[in-house]
């Protein structure tokens, strides 16, 4: 269903692209930060309402609604366990383990340094006065002039990761039930397609990463949802996109 162009429209016009752009006078590594921060609250509103207990203790997405972290009928996602085995888990458990995971790494202020009021990302201790460090080692990561440590742009690219899977799991299991049925089916493409265009132009995903969804970015290249200037554009298969379009006009 989500699939159809009907249900993938979004919740007002416009270029998403503007919301991506990083002002100029932002460093990147802040503004990657910054992008982390609310993608992640964004993704949160939508996993709290198939993890919401109904009146009989229950919720929408469970072990035995969707025992597996599926984005289709022939891929599941695992997760490393404590041994760093893959193993698979039912998606609820999956997504919880994961919103861990990721406030863990937000909240960590080795990675994501802030300053006691929270307001701007201050700089790590280690490199307090950048002026101190060579030119080279200050250049040598993304960052790195902000105070974020080495592992940063691999965290945040993890993070972006984990992100896209839930939302794909979201819109293979979950699209009709609750957000078409609650109305919120444009709230949550909005929302991804903010998302794809963000990860694509900050190279935070890459093509592989995206396949569970190839076929909606493919109908929103086509329909002008992601310009052609965007990277996002560059992912799609335009000719797809278009023939996905001319079933919906056909019909």
């Amino acid at each position: 269903m989500w699939l159809n162009p009907a249900y993938a429209k979004h919740i007002v016009k416009g270029n998403f692209m503007t919301l991506s752009a990083r002002p100029k006078t932002v460093e990147p590594g802040e503004w990657i930060a910054h992008q982390v921060v609310e993608h992640y609250r964004n993704l949160w509103n939508f996993v709290r309402i198939v993890h919401e207990k109904e009146d009989d203790g229950s919720t929408i997405c469970n072990p035995s609604t969707c025992p597996k972290m599926s984005a289709g009928k022939n891929l599941s996602y695992t997760w490393l366990n404590k041994k760093h085995e893959p193993v698979e888990l039912p998606a609820h458990e999956y997504m919880t383990l994961m919103q861990r995971w990721i406030s863990g790494k937000i909240e960590d202020t080795t990675i994501f340094p802030t300053d006691p009021a929270g307001l701007a990302y201050a700089l790590h201790p280690d490199h307090a006065n950048p002026m101190l460090l060579p030119l080279s080692e200050q250049e040598n990561w993304l960052g790195a002039r902000s105070g974020f440590p080495k592992q940063f742009a691999n965290v945040c690219q993890l993070i972006f990761r984990q992100i896209f899977r839930v939302y794909a799991h979201l819109y293979w299991d979950h699209f009709i039930d609750p957000f078409y049925h609650l109305g919120l089916e444009k709230h949550l493409n909005s929302c991804f397609s903010h998302f794809i265009l963000t990860a694509t132009a900050l190279d935070l995903l890459q093509p592989s990463d995206v396949e569970p969804m190839q076929d909606l970015i493919n109908l929103w290249a086509a329909d002008g949802t992601f310009p052609p200037e965007s990277r996002a554009y560059s992912f799609a298969n335009l000719e797809q996109g278009k023939y996905i379009l001319s079933l919906s006009s056909t019909s």
